[in-house]
C-alpha cells in the first residue's frame, strides 16, 4: 500500500510547487562592493543595506504585473579592485540579473558600467561619486548621491571662508574617486580666493605616510586635505600627530565614516576633522533616515557606517520602477526608472537627471568630538 501511495505524494508535491512557482516571479537583484580588504567594513555596511531592502520587499509581498515578485540577493565582492569589479560585474551578468547595486567604489563602478550597458542591465551605485561614471553615455548608469564636483568644491570652499584656510595641502591616493575628489577639492579652494601649497599623492594600500608628511610640515600647512578612504586616513592622522603636524584635516565621504575614530587610534582633537558626505536630510525627513539606522543597528548589531542608506534606496528606487512597469525585464523598467522623480527615500528625495545623475543632491558636513560624528549642517 505505501509504496502505490508514494508517486501520488510526490505527485501532489510537484503540482503544489508547480502552483506556487507559476503564482511567483523571481526578481534577481546583483550587489557588488568590496567585503574583504582593508575597506571590507564599508563593503559589509553596503551589503547590509542591500540585504535589509530584499528583507522589506518579500516581507511586504510586492506584486510586478499582477505576479508576487520574490526578491534574491546576489551578493558578490570586489575587494575595490577594478579587475575583480569587472569580473564580478560579468558574473551578475552571466546570472542574468534584473538589476544591479553598486559597486561601492568609482574606480570599480567605471569600469564596471561597460559591462551592464553592454547587457542592458540598470546599475545603481549608492556611493560612487567620480563624475566620470554617469558621463559615458550609457542609459543603464546612474547614482543616488552627489558627485564629487559638487562634494570636493564645496569642501575646498568651506576651507578657505569657514575654516580660514591659508595654507593648503592636499594628497590623494590617485583612485578614480580619491584624485577626483582632490582635484574638485583644489578647484573648491581656488574658486574661493584660497590656495594650495602642497599636492602630494601615496596609494590606497599604504600605511607609511612620513615622507609626504615630513615634506608637507615644512610648508606650515593650517588644511591638510585627503582624497582616499577611511583605512588609509586613520593611520595619516596617527602619523601628523607624531610629527607635530596640527593642522585641520578635511576630506570626502571615504573618511567620513563612524571607524574613522577607532583608525586614527585616539589621536583625533575633537573638531579637528572636517568631512563631507554626499546626501543629507533635515526636519521631518531626518526621522526616517533615524528610524532606519534604529532598525538597521536591531537587525546586524551595528551602527551604520555611510552608505547603507543609499543602497537601501537605491534598491527600493529600482524596485518601484519595475512595479510601475509592471514587469521586472531591465528593457521594459528601465525607461521608468530613468524617469524617477519625487521617490521619497529615507535619504531624501531621489530624481534623476538625463546624465543618470540625482537631481539637486545634498551634502551633510560633518565633524567627531569624543570619538563621535556629529553633524555641522546639510548644504546643497
Amino acid at each position: 500500500m505505501r509504496i502505490k501511495m508514494l508517486p501520488i505524494v510526490a505527485a501532489a508535491a510537484f503540482l503544489a510547487a508547480g502552483t506556487a512557482s507559476a503564482q511567483d516571479m523571481v526578481v534577481k537583484i546583483g550587489h557588488v562592493g568590496p567585503t574583504s580588504g582593508a575597506i571590507a567594513h564599508l563593503g559589509k555596511d553596503n551589503e547590509n543595506g542591500a540585504r535589509m531592502a530584499i528583507d522589506a520587499l518579500n516581507a511586504k509581498g510586492v506584486m510586478i504585473g499582477g505576479k508576487k515578485a520574490k526578491f534574491e540577493l546576489l551578493a558578490e565582492d570586489d575587494a575595490g579592485d577594478p579587475k575583480q569589479g569587472t569580473a564580478a560585474a560579468q558574473k551578475l551578468v552571466d546570472s542574468k540579473v534584473n538589476g544591479v547595486i553598486g559597486h561601492l567604489n568609482s574606480g570599480t563602478s567605471i569600469p564596471a558600467s561597460k559591462i551592464y550597458s553592454d547587457a542592458g542591465i540598470p546599475q545603481i551605485s549608492p556611493s560612487a561619486t567620480n563624475p566620470k561614471f554617469t558621463r559615458n553615455g550609457y542609459k543603464t548608469t546612474f547614482r543616488v548621491v552627489a558627485d564629487d564636483v559638487h562634494l570636493g568644491g564645496t569642501l575646498g570652499k568651506y576651507a578657505v571662508t569657514q575654516l580660514k584656510g591659508k595654507s593648503i595641502a592636499v594628497i590623494d591616493d590617485r583612485t578614480a574617486y580619491g584624485q577626483g575628489v582632490a582635484d574638485e577639492f583644489e578647484k573648491g579652494v581656488k574658486g574661493a580666493g584660497g590656495k594650495t601649497v602642497a599636492r602630494e599623492f601615496t596609494n590606497d594600500k599604504a600605511t607609511d605616510f612620513t615622507a609626504i608628511l615630513t615634506s608637507i610640515k615644512a610648508k606650515n600647512p593650517d588644511v591638510v586635505f585627503f582624497g582616499g578612504m577611511d583605512a588609509v586616513a586613520g593611520p595619516m592622522l596617527r602619523q601628523m600627530k607624531q610629527l607635530g603636524i596640527n593642522a585641520k584635516f578635511m576630506g570626502g565621504d571615504g573618511i567620513c565614516s563612524g571607524e574613522l575614530p577607532k583608525l586614527a587610534a585616539g589621536t583625533m582633537g575633537d573638531g579637528q576633522v572636517v568631512c563631507a558626505e554626499a546626501g543629507g536630510v533635515e526636519g521631518e525627513s531626518k526621522k526616517s533616515l533615524d528610524a532606519f539606522k534604529a532598525d538597521f543597528k536591531k537587525k546586524f548589531n551595528a551602527d551604520v557606517q555611510i552608505y547603507a542608506p543609499y543602497v537601501y534606496d537605491a534598491l527600493n528606487v529600482m524596485v518601484d520602477a519595475m512595479v510601475k512597469a509592471k514587469s521586472a525585464d531591465p528593457k521594459v523598467y528601465l525607461p521608468v526608472l530613468a524617469k524617477t522623480s519625487g521617490y521619497k527615500g529615507v535619504t531624501g528625495t531621489i530624481a534623476f537627471d538625463e546624465k543618470g545623475d540625482i537631481k539637486n543632491g545634498a551634502l551633510t558636513l560633518f565633524t567627531y568630538k569624543g570619538g563621535n560624528r556629529e553633524q555641522i549642517a546639510v548644504v546643497r
